[in-house]
């Protein structure tokens, strides 16, 4: 299985664009590396790139651009509102699949070693990657930024991981690093205050505000037995936060990094920065992404939003996401396009949804060609679809039907297990024609000696397997549905109880089609034990799904008699 890492370098130039382009042109230049993002902030004189690839791809490719960014980049000149303290500010690695983060950790101490001893730049490591933890932290690293770390790299305890301890005037220092996915995320306030702004962020950041007696911003700081400064912890873990004011947009902004999403997520500090701005007599108009988010991420939050609406959650993804965008304000400032935002949808090979992306009129002709793909299975897989979408729209209207207020949540609970099924189906869609063509493509393989032909049997029966499994999993699908189409039929809307029935028929035509499929491909099985087993439980879905449908149709049937 592919080995892959993010990397998200952020370089000290968001103003000119040509600049920005020659940085990433050299990402670009690595085979095996993927462009995902390129953020610039004009006011923060700051760009967020991210890659994604191999490991050792990956590191390549950061290298290059930590290069490029060196020679055109000059430290001395650099103004922004964000802390910083070199072309390329903050370098950091993050493991995405088949990956520990041990080995993402060793890659950046590669990564870090080369930067240091090839390009003679100052290179720091943090978080994973580091082993002192008194110099993990990017924010301990980083304290005095460019201007101060031409006496602070002279310091013993602050001589750079690889590199010089001499500070370069041009380029200045970097840090590399291996850590979790992180969210960069600014709330955008009615004010222009930076004060009032890092008052919220002392509010909410989970480092809290120094205690002071008296007045919070100019009274003595409170210390302990040691003599260090005592702190209020803030209100969300795993979060850091400043205020700053962005001229760009003439507010102030709450800018936040999200450490660990399963902590604190993005909704949550959402709307605690919403509840904190309020007490101070301040109101939150929008939020702002800076960079990629997981799609689980903007999935929970539009979950999360309709919740408090006591509305059904058992909607599509896409409307999930619409929610998301709308409740957090997130196309405020610029458009929030999910497809370029979201870090699944860019990693998506769009080959593997072809006939679930077509229209209507699209698939119909495209079966009805002489392609002999899509077939059956594909077309039981999509009927299944339909099945699971009628039995999850009886759901939602159910959610909202008046006088049954009191039943939002049961219905919701019910739709989000028709979405689930619908999703899946709908996946299986394409999965059908791609395994036939796995068996298409391994029987013309050569044959010409018996290495070759021991070779492509091997190839033929792996295919066939996955031939036989794909339809199985239609069948269980499918028949799964009917759970939720029974209980449409038995409690739902009375006013779509026929829904329900038609998503019945659907169900079981999806089951008998798949089955179907199942048996004819086993038939060029080898493995009889594995064959025995598929048909014995196949069979006994097919008779249950039967039955089923025969339960859902009666009980139709006799509400509209």
């Amino acid at each position: 299985m592919t080995k892959l890492i993010e990397c998200v370098p952020n370089f000290s130039e968001g103003v000119n664009l040509d600049i920005i382009k020659q940085i990433t042109n050299e990402v670009e230049s690595v085979e095996g590396v993927r462009l995902l993002n390129v953020d610039p902030g004009k006011a923060t004189n700051r760009t967020v790139v991210t890659f994604v690839g191999e490991p050792g791809k990956v590191i390549e490719a950061a290298f290059l651009a930590i290069k490029k960014a060196g020679e055109l980049i000059d430290m001395s000149q650099h103004k922004g509102e964000h802390p910083r303290m070199g072309a390329t500010d903050v370098c950091p690695l993050i493991p995405i699949a088949n990956i520990s983060m041990e080995e993402t950790a060793e890659y950046a101490m590669q990564l870090a070693k080369w930067v240091g001893e090839e390009l003679g730049i100052p290179a720091y490591l943090y978080e994973y990657a580091q082993a002192d933890k008194k110099r993990n932290n990017l924010s301990v690293i980083r304290t005095g930024e460019y201007e101060g770390f031409f006496k602070k790299i002279k310091l013993p305890e602050w001589k750079p991981d690889f590199g010089p301890a001499e500070f370069d005037a041009k380029r200045g220092a970097t840090v590399i690093g291996a850590r979790d996915f992180l969210i960069a995320y600014n709330v955008n306030l009615n004010t222009t205050s930076t004060r009032r702004a890092n008052s919220i962020a002392f509010d909410v950041r989970e480092a809290g505000r120094v205690m002071r007696e008296g007045d919070p911003v100019s009274g003595k700081i409170i210390t302990d037995e040691n003599g260090k400064p005592k702190s209020i912890p803030g209100s969300l873990k795993s979060v850091k936060a400043i205020g700053w004011y962005i001229e760009e947009y003439g507010i102030a902004q709450i800018s936040m990094n999200l450490t660990n999403i399963e902590v604190t997520p993005l909704h949550v500090a959402f709307d605690e920065v919403c509840t904190k701005a309020a007490e101070r007599g301040m109101r939150v108009t929008g939020s702002e992404l800076v960079g990629l988010i997981p799609l689980k991420a903007m999935l929970d939050a539009g979950k999360y939003f309709l919740l408090k609406q006591q509305r059904s959650v058992g909607v599509s993804e896409k409307e999930l996401i619409k929610i998301a965008i709308k409740s957090m304000g997130l196309s405020e400032l610029s458009p929030f396009i999910p497809e370029e935002r979201i870090i699944e949808y860019l990693l998506k090979d769009k080959a593997s949804s072809k006939l679930a992306s077509m229209t209507l009129i699209e698939f119909a002709d495209e079966t009805a060609s002489e392609s002999p793909a899509p077939g059956g299975g594909s077309i039981s897989a999509y009927i299944g679809a339909l099945g699971a979408a009628l039995a999850t729209m009886v759901a939602n209207l159910s959610s909202h039907k008046k006088g049954w207020d009191n039943r939002w949540e049961e219905f919701s609970n019910w739709a989000e297990k028709g979405q689930q099924y619908k999703d899946e189906l709908i996946r299986l869609v394409d999965l059908d024609t791609a395994a036939f063509n796995k068996i298409m493509e391994a029987f013309s393989l050569p044959k010409g000696n018996d290495e070759e032909k021991m070779a492509r049997d091997k190839v033929i029966q792996d295919a066939t397997r996955y031939a036989i499994e794909i339809p199985f999993k239609v069948m269980q699908a499918a028949y799964g549905s009917l759970t939720v189409i029974k209980a449409m039929a038995e409690t739902g809307n009375p006013n779509s109880v026929t829904d329900a029935g038609v998503a019945a028929l659907c169900a079981r035509s999806a089951v008998i089609g798949a089955f179907m499929n199942v048996k004819i491909n086993a038939s060029g099985f080898k493995d009889k034990d594995f064959v025995a087993k598929v048909i014995a439980d196949g069979g006994e879905i097919e008779r249950r799904a039967i039955e089923l449908e025969g339960e859902i149709i009666a009980l139709v049937n006799s509400k509209i008699v």
